[in-house]
């Protein structure tokens, strides 16, 4: 990353399968829901000395902890904090996305949160919100009880919202610090309530259209980063870095305004089929495009002419 310029780290550090953040606030997270609660988990010493190594190579380290979907690891320590699935009006034994009707989730992520500031002092602090899936949510009937309360109907989506709009409320009551949060999300969150707060960068990712996603977004005065186009963990077939040098959000508008609050992007490496066996060969070089793509002029769009750079990076990568 410090070779190509690229100074944030994006770590989304949990995620169904497992959550290996060693929380000490929270034991159980880990303790039951890492792979392997005595291997496979970062400690605060861990993450502590991640984000120092980053910060000597100039790069910053912004933590997400996902929810209310992404769920699945936290409840196998406390699923008290995720909605019970229900069928035939009996729970079947099996857990949704955070329950977002209770207030005692709430009092728990502000714990959780609150260590997680603590310990990681980048102002960008991700929240996820993307994929939720409202199946559990609508067999619940605690929760359709408080849906009819809210008056939300059958609309699931407010549910969400409101989920989002409380956590924001949530991080918002942490004891002051001399540093402002900035919370990022996914683009559902703008999608599923526009009127979210201003103070919330929307994180792009989906392929298509995403230059109208941006400027939906940015219209609405919220910063934006962007990742559609660059998914390294996605390999096709022969050379696919091309297509990561040529795809440039920077051309989603002409308002200078609004282009101004496209604040950055990223490559992404999901894990659904990538391991410490071929991390590194799908990251590096083909994550250097990227790179070069965001700190470039739209002008600088000729792959020939970048092709010895990429060559010359590779060798570097090498030595």
């Amino acid at each position: 990353m410090a070779y190509v310029k690229m100074n944030i780290f994006h770590w989304h550090i949990v995620d169904d399968p497992s959550f290996p953040y060693e929380s000490s606030t929270y034991p159980g997270l880990s303790g039951k829901g890492a792979y392997d609660p005595s291997a496979a988990v970062y400690t605060i010493a861990d993450v502590k000395e991640i984000i120092e190594f980053a910060r000597l190579r100039g790069i910053r380290v912004m933590s997400e902890f996902d929810t209310p979907g992404h769920t699945q690891s936290w409840g196998k320590g406390y699923p008290h904090i995720l909605a019970q699935c229900f069928k035939g009006g009996k729970p079947t034994g099996e857990f949704g996305p955070v329950d977002p009707s209770r207030n005692s989730t709430y009092d728990f992520m502000r714990a959780l949160f609150k260590e997680v500031t603590n310990i990681f002092p980048e102002n960008y602090l991700h929240l996820g919100g993307d994929e939720v899936d409202f199946a559990c949510w609508q067999s619940n009937p605690n929760i359709t009880t408080f849906m009819e309360q809210m008056q939300f109907g059958k609309d699931y989506k407010k549910l969400e919202s409101y989920y989002i709009a409380r956590l924001l409320s949530t991080l918002q009551s942490l004891p002051s610090s001399k540093r402002k949060l900035r919370p990022v999300v996914w683009q559902e969150v703008f999608e599923n309530a526009p009127d979210v707060s201003k103070d919330v960068t929307v994180h792009v990712w989906m392929d298509s259209p995403w230059d109208a996603e941006l400027r939906k977004i940015t219209a609405a005065g919220h910063e934006a980063v962007f990742s559609a186009c660059w998914y390294l963990s996605a390999m096709g077939y022969g050379e696919d870095w091309p297509k990561y040098y040529t795809c440039d959000p920077g051309t989603f508008t002409t308002d200078e305004k609004q282009r101004a609050l496209l604040k950055g992007g990223g490559a992404a490496m999901w894990s659904e089929y990538v391991d410490d066996t071929n991390l590194i060969s799908r990251s590096w070089p083909r994550g250097a495009p990227v790179a070069e793509r965001l700190w470039s002029p739209a002008s600088a769009n000729d792959v020939k002419e970048f092709r010895p750079r990429m060559e010359e990076i590779r060798c570097r990568y090498r030595e």
